[in-house]
């Protein structure tokens, strides 16, 4: 998990890195998987436990990639505390926007491990030879020689029982099939992946420039505050006990509002009226405006 976390952080800055070494990552442990665990049944279970080391992995992928990523808990956190506001359609449809981005990000493992799988092939074989569906088996074993032996002995041959000459023939097509699916999925990845980069390039309200000097603050702006969060909290902790154990009052010590944290922990959207960069920025730079310092005000 710490690995697979480590690579999601530098998906939010370097978006291509990130997804390719999360690719690489998912490839790497698919084929560790693929050798090492599964094993054919090679009986009427093929079909089932074929799918489900194709897509039971994928899923748990996928909920991990929502569970990892950030902005899945900003856009949660309270939401059930809320049912007395009315929800604006801005606001929808920003959160929807906010839940596509999150999926996109989270669907590139789940689509690795189901592509790197097709090609390997191992589970789709072991699949599609329990299938039970008649239909299909004489698809399979049609103009074969022994089609009737094919039909009744497909499930035994990933675990290569059967006769050869025909068990090597529907393997080879059933692997090839799967080959052939393996890469329309990676080249619809590629394809969905260069048009949305595509729309979202073309309607950037920023340039190029601005775009990466935005993203490149958003990445510092989260790292700053996990680790002022934890100084701020650590001196909180501190001055707390040491008012405890040495029966003094305790010190003043200011720490930000409800009102405050709530402000700051909304999903922000970049808009070309104000130079803000984050929520914090708008947030800070407003209350700056709405409450000068003491000495401004008495400037004539």
């Amino acid at each position: 998990v710490i690995p697979f976390k480590t690579i999601l952080n530098i998906a939010g800055k370097q978006t291509n890195l990130g997804f390719g070494l999360v690719a690489l990552l998912t490839a790497g442990g698919e084929q560790i998987f693929s050798t090492a665990v599964f094993k054919c049944p090679c009986n009427d279970l093929n079909f089932i436990y074929g799918m489900v080391f194709l897509l039971v992995p994928a899923l748990a992928l996928l909920l991990l990639g929502y569970i990892l990523n950030r902005k899945t808990w900003k856009l949660l956190t309270g939401l059930c505390q809320h049912r007395g506001k009315p929800l604006r359609c801005k606001k929808l449809v920003a959160a929807g926007m906010i839940l596509f981005q999150i999926s996109t990000t989270a669907l590139v493992a789940p689509s690795s491990w189901i592509a790197v799988a097709l090609l390997n092939g191992n589970y789709y074989e072991c699949a599609m030879t329990g299938t039970n569906v008649s239909i299909y088996n004489k698809h399979v074993c049609r103009e074969k020689n022994q089609e009737a032996q094919c039909e009744k002995e497909l499930h035994r041959f990933p675990c290569g029982k059967g006769p050869q000459a025909v068990r090597d023939d529907v393997l080879l097509s059933l692997r090839a099939e799967s080959q052939i699916l393996g890469w329309l999925l990676i080249t619809l990845m590629m394809v969905t992946n260069l048009l949305l980069t595509c729309v979202a390039r073309c309607s950037s309200p920023i340039s190029y420039l601005q775009l990466k000097f935005w993203k490149a603050y958003v990445h510092e702006e989260n790292n700053l505050i996990d680790s002022y969060a934890d100084k701020h909290a650590k001196a909180l902790a501190e001055r707390n006990l040491k008012s405890f154990f040495e029966k003094t009052p305790p010190e003043n010590f200011i720490t930000p509002s409800n009102r405050d944290w709530e402000k700051i922990s909304s999903l922000y959207k970049f808009s070309t009226k104000d130079s803000y960069y984050s929520t914090l920025h708008q947030y800070k730079d407003l209350r700056a405006s709405l409450y000068p310092p003491a000495d401004m005000l008495f400037q004539h």
